[in-house]
């Protein structure tokens, strides 16, 4: 028989449980009541049909693509032309950059750079020459009244180029400036040299200049490259905003269409390797913490299986959501930063990395769990939620990259540089909508070697605790910048 103290004991444990049971409750009710948000639907993405810009081709193969915005009365322009630092000699690293430098800074036979400068500020307007990997290219901006003098300006850059002597010397001592300084910085020296370990140190789309590459570099040089580029069949131009399209196809006919097609420029052709599997590491003193990054090939956007590699990356690395975020900087805190990607390029294998930033002694576990990660997203299918919520954000993300006129354009534009079907962007929702967890385990398996994966590691040797050695045999890698031409090394 229970005694006085029991029975209040037991009593007074029955209110507890109904006092919390009665809080729990209405807690619950007070945080529906509280989040409404929850309870408003998602709608499905509406179809993706974006305004296509109208195309032309003049019979001397250059090809226009005009998109009419009349929302500011600006008019914006691009002559994109074939060609870029992936084609120029080994010999002659930085040409491209150079030549982009110099040419709108020299400016023409009929006005050189500096008044060219001031006649454009006095207009709110621009044209400005650049270098890229697989082009180079002139633009312009103006306001629509200002358009017939800025492109006839634009014409005549084009046209008639004065490169000058002062202007290729003042673009090879920035350069040098940059090379001088290009070790500086841990990140981008983790970044530059796990980018030549995908490619290989020799590849087009890995090579530096260094100060020999740039001093080689002339007028005559800046002079044959813009021959051998500039012709209409290797030109697109693209044009956008506040202009009828029937009086700027007019405008743009006269201009271009007397130039006689030339030889149209062929792109090098590249052999990739993936690389070694091995650790590289590079010594900066200096830091307290490292810099990580495993680096393998990705893929072209041309592949089948872009749109189930696309989801698989959200799934992997896109955001706080992924798992290397999740994992590695979350719950095991062992990065400052992490992430990565499947890179898909046009027309080359884009590179697949992820990385991390890390204190020093944790520098070994952080490598570690990224490579864990990368063996259970082959080991590991997508759950239901974590399937869902990639397509997701893969659409939500894909559908504002081209919410306007002229991110449409420019997007149509590269898709015709590189060969691309039009409809593509507009394939790629139904692409991502199709994607099943299946689908992701199959591309992770297939194209994620392990095998074939490079670590590049950037930090302080003295205080990376365990050594670096834990993970396997470690190739040291020289980043000495080779000093300038008759001056003696470091």
């Amino acid at each position: 028989m229970k005694g006085p103290s029991s029975m209040r004991l037991a009593a007074f444990t029955i209110a507890v449980c109904t006092t919390f049971s009665v809080f729990a409750q209405t807690a619950s009710q007070t945080s529906t009541a509280a989040q409404p948000w929850n309870q408003i639907p998602i709608p499905p993405l509406h179809a993706f049909k974006p305004q296509q810009p109208k195309r032309i081709e003049l019979a001397n193969g250059l090809v226009i693509f005009l998109q009419e915005d009349h929302e500011l009365p600006f008019i914006n322009g691009t002559i994109l032309i074939r060609g870029g630092s992936r084609d120029e000699p080994a010999a002659k690293t930085g040409l491209i950059s150079l030549y982009g430098d110099t040419w709108r800074t020299s400016g023409t036979a009929s006005i050189d750079g500096d008044k060219l400068d001031d006649v454009l500020e006095d207009k709110a307007a621009s044209i400005e020459s650049s270098g890229g990997g697989a082009t180079t290219s002139i633009s312009w901006s103006s306001l629509k009244g200002d358009f017939d003098s800025v492109f006839a300006q634009t014409i005549d850059l084009l046209l008639h180029p004065n490169f000058k002597a002062d202007k290729l010397q003042l673009a090879k001592e920035q350069a040098e400036t940059a090379i001088s300084r290009r070790n500086d910085d841990a990140a981008g020296i983790a970044n530059r040299e796990a980018i030549k370990l995908a490619y290989g140190a020799n590849s087009p789309y890995a090579r530096q200049p260094e100060y020999t590459t740039v001093d080689s570099i002339t007028l005559d040089d800046l002079n044959a490259w813009h021959h051998k580029t500039v012709v209409p069949n290797n030109i697109l131009i693209a044009v956008s905003g506040d202009f009828d399209s029937a009086a700027m196809e007019q405008k743009l006919r006269a201009a271009f269409e007397p130039l006689p097609r030339g030889e149209k420029f062929q792109s090098v052709k590249t052999t990739f390797t993936p690389p070694a599997n091995n650790v590289n590491f590079i010594e900066k003193s200096d830091v307290n913490q490292s810099n990580v990054i495993i680096v393998g090939l990705g893929t072209e956007r041309s592949n089948p299986d872009y749109y189930a590699l696309s989801v698989m990356n959200e799934i992997f690395s896109g955001g706080f959501g992924s798992r290397v975020v999740q994992n590695v900087r979350t719950k095991l805190g062992l990065a400052y930063a992490v992430g990565g990607s499947f890179g898909a390029s046009y027309d080359h294998p884009g590179v697949f990395y992820v990385q991390a930033a890390t204190k020093s002694p944790s520098t070994v576990a952080a490598t570690q769990a990224l490579i864990a990660e990368i063996n259970r997203l082959k080991t590991d299918p997508p759950t239901p939620d974590e399937l869902a919520k990639a397509k997701d954000q893969v659409l939500n993300s894909f559908i504002f990259h081209y919410d306007s006129p002229d991110k449409v354009l420019n997007e149509q534009v590269t898709l015709a540089f590189y060969g691309y079907p039009s409809d593509f962007l507009e394939k790629y929702k139904s692409g991502i909508e199709k994607v099943t967890a299946a689908d992701v385990s199959r591309v992770a398996n297939k194209y994620i070697d392990t095998s074939k994966l490079a670590t590049v590691v950037v930090g302080n040797q003295s205080e990376i605790q365990p050594p670096l050695t834990t993970l396997g045999k470690v190739t040291n890698l020289d980043i000495a910048i080779p000093p300038p031409p008759g001056k003696p090394g470091n």
